[in-house]
């Protein structure tokens, strides 16, 4: 089997991750892969050991109609069995433009819960032969827009449990953040743009640091409200507990010295950050939005509150960070999640089922 696999994305983190993990397991099952990244992608630096081609090409984003050229050369060339598009910026549409002129069957990963417009969607899905969603809720957002039952799969994210199996190196927690001894410490991991709802975290987090006053909170993300979130921490009076820390590829390092993380999104296909999280056994408190229930289950591994609930934010939040037996409760709860229900070997042959089915395949054993 060879599989052309399109991941947009520069940055190794959510959506590019799975793929990353996708690539490895479908390697280990001796499927081809190729991948089509941006030339400056780290994917491509990471993937170099498990595709067996690369093709670093330019990537302009939804309007670079040059890409449906550029990709369809490559599948021509390479004449793969199926063109799998992961990522929506520049590679949805105009992916399965050229796929279909190079008559490849398209499967499309959608990870986001938009709603369409049924006008919309009768357009766009009519180019890919299978759509496989992150999480049930994107699924069923895509059945209330149209698209058919059978065309749509529910694949959900994986992440390495093992990998976030680390105890807390205190000493170096300390040394490499701006935490004082015995900080209680929360955290966000999340883009810094609107949907990822951080001003509704910094409200929440004054009255935490009021009533916990050696409270800190780690931000992990980079995006373009940067700027605007600082002012906002600026004016409520938190700026000195409040860290602007952009992504870092030792997550697995911090994560087991935090206390909370946090994740007040207005909207989330599922949340790769919060399997990170429950992996690394910390409880979460998080919104209902989205797929985000599907990983955080209420007083299970974690609370959940209605978007913008800023006081139900604030009162599970404080719950946890005075109640340390409870937190590690909830954490290994969450732990035990991650590893039944989003397992990387799940996920690797949950894609491959979709190949092979789509192709008229035999079943490959897992």
């Amino acid at each position: 089997m060879r599989i052309v696999h399109v991941e947009t994305g520069t940055n190794l983190y959510g959506g590019a991750l799975q793929v990353l993990y996708l690539l490895e397991g479908l390697s280990e099952r001796k499927v081809e892969n190729i991948l089509v990244c941006p030339a400056s992608s780290q994917i491509g630096s990471a993937a170099q050991n498990l595709a067996d081609k690369i093709y670093p090409v330019p990537m302009a984003g939804d309007l670079d109609l040059m890409f449906i050229y550029r990709l369809w050369r490559i599948l021509r060339s390479e004449r793969p069995d199926l063109l799998h598009l992961h990522s929506r910026r520049g590679a949805d549409i105009l992916g399965g433009l050229a796929g279909r002129l190079a008559g490849i069957p398209v499967v499309l990963s959608r990870r986001v819960d938009n709603p369409e417009s049924s006008t919309w969607a009768a357009i766009k899905y009519r180019l890919y032969r299978k759509v496989i969603t992150i999480s049930e809720n994107i699924r069923e957002v895509l059945l209330q827009a149209g698209v058919p039952g059978g065309k749509v799969v529910c694949v959900p994210s994986a992440v390495d449990v093992n990998a976030y199996r680390h105890n807390c190196d205190r000493q170096w927690f300390e040394s490499e953040f701006p935490i004082p001894p015995q900080a209680k410490v929360c955290a966000v991991i999340a883009q810094l743009i609107t949907r990822k709802g951080h001003r509704y975290l910094f409200k929440a987090f004054r009255e935490i640091s009021e009533t916990i006053p050696n409270c800190h909170l780690l931000v992990f993300g980079k995006g373009p409200l940067e700027n605007k979130l600082k002012e906002q921490c600026h004016h409520l009076g938190i700026e000195h507990q409040v860290h602007f820390l952009g992504f870092r590829k030792d997550l697995m390092r911090c994560l087991c010295c935090v206390d909370v993380v946090i994740h007040p999104a207005e909207l989330e296909g599922l949340g790769v950050s919060l399997l990170q999280a429950a992996a690394a056994g910390v409880p979460i408190v998080a919104t209902t939005t989205g797929g985000i229930p599907e990983i955080v289950h209420h007083e299970i591994n974690g609370y959940l509150v209605p978007v913008g609930d800023t006081r139900g934010l604030a009162k599970h939040v404080i719950n946890l960070l005075n109640d340390t037996q409870l937190a590690r409760h909830l954490g290994l709860a969450g732990r035990e999640i991650a590893s039944k229900s989003f397992s990387i070997v799940s996920m690797v042959q949950g894609n491959l089922q979709v190949y092979t089915e789509l192709l008229g395949l035999p079943p490959q054993a897992s």
